[in-house]
């Protein structure tokens, strides 16, 4: 069932997540209060987070990933950011930019930031800055990111529509982050299969990591980084045009884009 969150904003975005929008939300939803949102299933699903100030990401977050890009595992995370604009919904058409011939899926679970997060003191009080989380598919061109990059790798992650996100936003205290399942698929042939578990920096680490060298405020999203299973891997091919993508996390729902060329 889908409920209309109108009356209580315009839209899901960081100043709803730092007034306390989840619970305000959660509690009109126990009172009966929230209208059906009528037409629902005709309407385009969005990014479940509108306008985010910043999409910062981390690399080389999965041990197994790490083994298979023949790194190894990081010390400290591996950071590096996405123009907010990458963001689209999670069934929107993912453009290949002109030139691209090493476009990658990255299935990850993604974090939102619901309170502003600044020399958190530990991990365990990161988790309060937390407001849910959902799927993002990190979309990288590896040649743009590793040959053209001039040393860093945000050329190959900041074209247009390289980070859908969604379905929705599941409020962090109704999600156990710690072993999550997270699966891929492309044309339909599994790619990715793996869990949180394998993750070298936990959630609560990553957040309290980056607020020690970087604000993070409501509606920040973070990608957590990728599990094994990637086409730099050399295990498959790169996407092309007409390619279908599909995310799976446990808890969080299931995402599918196609991709096609962009147009100058």
């Amino acid at each position: 069932m889908t409920y209309d969150l109108s009356g209580l904003t315009s839209d899901i975005d960081g100043t709803f997540l730092a007034n306390a929008g989840l619970a305000r939300a959660r509690e009109a939803l126990d009172r009966g209060s929230l209208p059906m949102l009528e037409g629902a299933a005709d309407l385009r699903t969005g990014a479940p987070v509108a306008r985010p100030g910043a999409v910062i990401c981390i690399g080389l977050n999965y041990a197994e990933h790490a083994a298979e890009s023949g790194t190894e595992p990081p010390e400290r995370p591996v950071v590096f950011l996405k123009h907010p604009n990458t963001i689209v919904g999670p069934y929107d058409d993912v453009l290949i930019p002109p030139g691209a011939t090493q476009v990658d899926w990255e299935v990850e679970l993604a974090v939102v930031i619901g309170r502003q997060a600044r020399y958190v003191e530990s991990p365990d009080e990161a988790r309060a800055h937390i407001a849910g989380y959902t799927i993002a598919n990190d979309v990288s061109e590896r040649d743009f990111q590793l040959v053209r990059s001039g040393g860093q790798w945000s050329k190959g992650k900041c074209c247009e529509t390289f980070n859908p996100l969604g379905p929705w936003l599941a409020p962090a205290d109704e999600v156990n982050v710690d072993n999550l399942g997270l699966r891929s698929w492309v044309n339909g042939e599994p790619r990715q299969d793996s869990t949180t578990a394998d993750m070298i920096f936990s959630v609560s680490e990553l957040v309290y990591d980056l607020s020690q060298y970087l604000v993070l405020d409501p509606g920040d999203v973070i990608n957590t980084g990728t599990p094994q299973g990637v086409a730099v891997s050399g295990r498959f091919p790169y996407l092309a045009e007409g390619d279908v993508m599909e995310f799976e996390i446990d808890s969080l729902g299931h995402q599918r884009q196609s991709l096609r060329g962009a147009s100058r």
